[in-house]
C-alpha cells in the first residue's frame, strides 16, 4: 500500500469517526442556555402562521433552523411530533440559501441523522460548499423526513404542486410565493413560519402579518432585538448602533417596520404599552371617549387611571356601517359587563365636536341621538392635533423613559392604528385609519389627575379632633 493509499484510508476513517461523534449543538440549544427567551416564545407558540421580526444577529435565523430540524427529527418539545414530515426552507436566492439557512440547518444536523442529500450544484460530500435541493433526515419514529430548499428567484411556478407540512421563510418572500406556499400546507393542515429583518418598508408583511388587517387568528408574531441575544457583547452592540441611522437602527436592531415619512408614535412599544387584561378596581374607572362614524368606523374606548396617573385602555367598541341605536346598545352592553358607573341612570362620555353637526339624513345631531338612548356625550374636547400628539407621546414614554399608557391586548384596533400611523406631507399625519387615535387624544387632552382619596378617619380620631378644637377654643376665650 502506497503512502497515498494510506492517506486516503486514514481520511476515510476520520470522516467515519466524525459521523459517529454526537452533535451536541442541537441538545445544547435547549439544555445549556443557548436559547434565549424570545426564541423560546417562538418555539412554544401553537399558532399556524408564526413570524419573528428581528434585527440582524438577534437570533431569528437560529430559532428558525432549530425549529425545522426539531420537526424533521420528530423531537419538537412543544408540538405533537410526526413519524415523517415534508417541509421547505425558502430563501431569497440560491446564494443566500447556501450561506445562511442551509448552513444553519446543517450545523444542527448530526451527519448520522442524514439519510441522503440531493444537490442542485456541488458535491454531496461537501454539501456546505454547494446548493442543496433536499435533505432526507432519519426521524426518531423510524420514518424519513424531507427538507427541501427553495429560492424566491426561481419564480412562483417552482412552488406549485406539492403538499407540505411546514414552510420556513428565511427573510421576506414576494407575496405571490407566500400565497403559493400557503396553498401547499392547506391539504395537510400544515404550518408556516418566517424569520426576517423588515428592510422592505411597509410591504405586504406589514399589512397582512404585523397589522393583521384580515383578523386572521392563526397569525402570531414577535420582535427581537440585539439586547435579546445574550451572546452579543455590549461593546459590540454600542459599536453597531453608532454606525447606523435612526431608520436603519429601527429595522436592523429592533426589527421594526419603517416608512419614508416615519411613524408618528415611534415611542409605542408593543412589548411595554400592550398588556394582558386584569380586573381593574372600580375606583380607577374614569371616562369613555368616542369618535363617531356611520359609514366610517365608530371607535369607543373605556379609560381607567390609577393613583400614579397611569392610563389604562380597558375595553373597545369599533365597528363601521351601523346606526346610532346599534352603537348605543353595544356601548351599554360593554358598560354593563364592566359595571361602569352611571349618573342619574345615564352613561357619560367624550365625543368629537363634529357630533354636534346635523346631517341631511337626520333632523338631530349625533350628540342628540346618543342622548335619546341615555348616553350623554360631551363634545367640548380639545382637538388640537399637534399638542395632542405630543401629550400622547409623553404618556407612551416620558423624559425618564417611563411609560404611563397601557392598553389591554383586547383593544386590537387601537393597537393596529398605533402601528400604522405615519407622517405625510407638510408634517401632517396621513389621514387614514386614525379613529381610535383621535378619541384617545380627546381623552388625554381632557383628563384631570386621579387623586387618591384620603383615608377615612376613625370615630376615636374624630373625637380627638373635636376635643382638641374645644380645648383650643376655651384657651382662646380665656
Amino acid at each position: 500500500m502506497t503512502d497515498k493509499d494510506i492517506f486516503f484510508e486514514i481520511q476515510k476513517i476520520d470522516e467515519e469517526l466524525k459521523k459517529r461523534e454526537p452533535n451536541d449543538k442541537l441538545k445544547n440549544y435547549n439544555t445549556k442556555g443557548m436559547v434565549h427567551k424570545k426564541q423560546m416564545e417562538f418555539h412554544m407558540c401553537q399558532k399556524r402562521n408564526r413570524w419573528v421580526f428581528g434585527g440582524n444577529r438577534s437570533g431569528k435565523t437560529e430559532c428558525g433552523a432549530v425549529e425545522i430540524v426539531w420537526l424533521a427529527r420528530g423531537i419538537h418539545p412543544f408540538r405533537k411530533n410526526k413519524p415523517n414530515i415534508d417541509a421547505w426552507v425558502v430563501s431569497l436566492s440560491a446564494q443566500v440559501q447556501r450561506d445562511v439557512a442551509q448552513a444553519k440547518v446543517l450545523s444542527y444536523l448530526n451527519p448520522a441523522w442524514i439519510e441522503d442529500v440531493s444537490m442542485l450544484s456541488g458535491r454531496k460530500d461537501n454539501a456546505l460548499g454547494g446548493v442543496i435541493d433536499y435533505i432526507l433526515i432519519k426521524n426518531v419514529f423510524g420514518g424519513v423526513s424531507k427538507i427541501g430548499f427553495k429560492s424566491c428567484d426561481q419564480g412562483r411556478e417552482k412552488f406549485q404542486g406539492t403538499s407540505l407540512d411546514y414552510v420556513w421563510f428565511d427573510e421576506e418572500p414576494p407575496y405571490d410565493i407566500y400565497k403559493e406556499c400557503r396553498m401547499r400546507v392547506m391539504d395537510k393542515q400544515g404550518e408556516i413560519f418566517g424569520t426576517m429583518t423588515p428592510l422592505k418598508g411597509l410591504s405586504w408583511v406589514y399589512d397582512e402579518i404585523y397589522l393583521n388587517k384580515n383578523g386572521d387568528e392563526s397569525i402570531w408574531y414577535e420582535q427581537m432585538e440585539w439586547m435579546d441575544n445574550p451572546y452579543l457583547k455590549k461593546e459590540e452592540i454600542d459599536s453597531l448602533t453608532a454606525s447606523l441611522s435612526t431608520e436603519e437602527l429601527d429595522a436592523r436592531r429592533y426589527g421594526k417596520f419603517t416608512a419614508s415619512g416615519g411613524m408618528v408614535y415611534p415611542e409605542f412599544d408593543e412589548n411595554v404599552n400592550v398588556i394582558e387584561p386584569f380586573n381593574v378596581p372600580y375606583e380607577w374607572y374614569d371616562n369613555i371617549s368616542i369618535d363617531p362614524g356611520l359609514n366610517n368606523p365608530l371607535s369607543a374606548h373605556w379609560y381607567a387611571v390609577d393613583y400614579d396617573n397611569n392610563i389604562y385602555v380597558i375595553a373597545e367598541h369599533y365597528e363601521a356601517k351601523k346606526g346610532i341605536e346599534y352603537h348605543a346598545d353595544m356601548i351599554k352592553a360593554i358598560c354593563k359587563k364592566l359595571n361602569w358607573p352611571k349618573r342619574n341612570g345615564k352613561i357619560y362620555a367624550l365625543i368629537d365636536s363634529a357630533a354636534n353637526q346635523r346631517t341631511l339624513a337626520s333632523q338631530k345631531s349625533v350628540t342628540e341621538l346618543f342622548f335619546d338612548y341615555d348616553i350623554v356625550v360631551n363634545p367640548n374636547v380639545n382637538k388640537d392635533l399637534f399638542s395632542g400628539i405630543q401629550r400622547v407621546k409623553t404618556y407612551l414614554k416620558n423624559a425618564k423613559g417611563d411609560s404611563k399608557l397601557f392598553i389591554f391586548k383586547t383593544c386590537t384596533n387601537l393597537i393596529r392604528e398605533f402601528k400604522s400611523y405615519f407622517w405625510g406631507n407638510s408634517d401632517v399625519p396621513i389621514k387614514k385609519d386614525d379613529h381610535s387615535l383621535d378619541e384617545l387624544r380627546y381623552y388625554i387632552m381632557s383628563r384631570p389627575e386621579n387623586i387618591k382619596p384620603k383615608p377615612q378617619k376613625s370615630i376615636i380620631q374624630k373625637d380627638k379632633e373635636r376635643l382638641y378644637k374645644k380645648i383650643k377654643y376655651n384657651n382662646k376665650m380665656h
